[in-house]
């Protein structure tokens, strides 16, 4: 079990129990409680979606956009269908919160998508599954089997008169369809490739019609807004990052898993959580919110908080929450060598600047890391990546671009001097006690 601490939890809360994940199990930790009451005391959606909003939940899939204002943007005066999808395609490297959830607390994102479906006026869902996760798909169905047979999905749910029916479909694994509209590309049984945007989901989604879309970890707070109030929520976290948030915390720690903490905790106060840096060795850098956020300096994170506003101060992400740590030992090159490979073999191919983009990036670390690097690489690099960011239909481009600006603007000292000296700035001796979890595939 990745869960590994926490401070005042919510959503991990509770889950060290045999069955956490059985519906007997959350009910007794108050589960569908939110949604029983919604729905026989009748409260308005538009109440409901005040309630989202108030509490200032933002986006826990990367994009951190206000939920209740993405709500508000779902069409309630047409009688069509509507439809709430949950992405739980969770792909890229460094995170691995939203899995947890499915395998420990399904019935929370259950019940958040039946509270979600009701305030936007949604009789359908899906949850889109990341397609090397049978087991927690297998999990989820069983969840849902629970749901159903109690009455909290299904027709008339709790005899209030609101329909909801929800279905989990089991994803193929490509990072790209982690991005909304190539989720409902994939749904819809087409190939898995992000569509031109406008239309956007809220008018034009999942079969033609108006879609609400929302990751795993957001739509799993929900029941806990609606229990504990809007405000209350929000005083749980910080101005402007309300709640708390699961933060994915891998790389060079000695517990290495899932930790949910206020949004605005110190960087310091979670690494501690993680049991510090692996072997008392010194931090040399993070990337705090997956693989496609921009690096930090160890000296920047350290005096940073985690919660949206502060990271972006220091030029980076909050992201999905993944946050990498590396020590010492780590060879930026080869670093960032694995990640450019990670993004040019993702890339779906339509736009031909993440297309060629991220294969020619790629090429270019490649070599410099295997002692092949010319003078002109890193002004080479430097040119390639704002004629990338920005000129694709989705972030794809972008989170392959990123990476590449953040690594040469705080380390390319270390590129530099593989590009002159044919080997690496990093000792030989704290090489050999590095991980390889940065290991380059060519």
């Amino acid at each position: 079990m990745a869960i590994l601490g926490s401070i005042n939890p919510m959503l991990m809360r509770g889950l060290d129990g045999d069955k956490a994940w059985r519906l007997e199990d959350y009910v007794k930790r108050g589960g569908y409680a939110a949604l029983t009451r919604i729905l026989t005391e009748k409260v308005p959606p538009e109440a409901v979606i005040s309630e989202v909003k108030k509490s200032v939940l933002r986006g826990r899939g990367g994009a951190g956009f206000p939920t209740g204002l993405k709500w508000s943007f779902m069409p309630r005066v047409f009688p069509i269908d509507k439809y709430i999808v949950c992405n739980s395609d969770e792909g890229e490297p460094g995170t691995f919160k939203d899995r947890d959830i499915l395998s420990y607390n399904p019935h929370s994102v259950i019940e958040g998508m039946a509270i979600a479906a009701y305030a936007i006026g949604a009789s359908r869902g899906y949850n889109y599954i990341h397609g090397e996760i049978w087991a927690i798909y297998k999990r989820f169905e069983e969840a849902l089997d629970e749901a159903r047979a109690a009455g909290y999905i299904g027709q008339n749910i709790l005899g209030s008169g609101f329909d909801f029916e929800l279905f989990a479909h089991h994803g193929y694994g490509a990072y790209v369809c982690g991005e909304e509209t190539a989720l409902i590309e994939s749904i819809e049984g087409k190939k898995g490739q992000p569509r031109f945007k406008p239309p956007f989901p809220a008018s034009f989604g999942l079969f033609g019609k108006p879609t609400t879309v929302n990751n795993t970890e957001t739509l799993g707070s929900i029941p806990f807004i609606m229990n504990l109030g809007g405000d209350a929520y929000l005083e749980a976290g910080k101005a402007n990052s309300g709640g708390t948030k699961i933060f994915s915390v891998s790389g060079h720690v000695n517990r290495p898993g899932n930790y949910e903490v206020p949004m605005g905790t110190p960087f310091s106060t979670l690494l501690e959580l993680a049991g510090g840096v692996r072997g008392g060795r010194k931090l040399k850098a993070v990337i705090p919110g997956g693989s496609s956020a921009p690096v930090v300096p160890a000296e920047m994170m350290m005096e940073t908080t985690m919660d949206y506003d502060s990271i972006a101060k220091t030029g980076s992400m909050l992201g999905s929450g993944a946050v990498i740590v590396m020590d010492e030992s780590t060879c930026m090159v080869k670093a960032l060598e694995r990640l450019a490979f990670f993004y040019y073999e993702e890339s779906c191919g339509q736009c031909t600047p993440c297309r060629e983009g991220t294969n020619w990036m790629y090429r270019i670390i490649h070599r410099i890391e295997n002692g092949q690097g010319r003078p002109g690489d890193l002004d080479l690099l430097k040119d390639i990546t704002p004629n990338i960011m920005g000129r694709t239909i989705c972030a794809l481009g972008d989170a392959a671009a990123m990476p590449v600006q953040s690594f040469l603007k705080h380390f390319g000292d270390e590129f530099a001097y593989h590009i002159e000296h044919k080997q690496c700035l990093v000792p030989r001796e704290l090489q050999r006690i590095g991980s390889g979890f940065f290991k380059a595939t060519a």
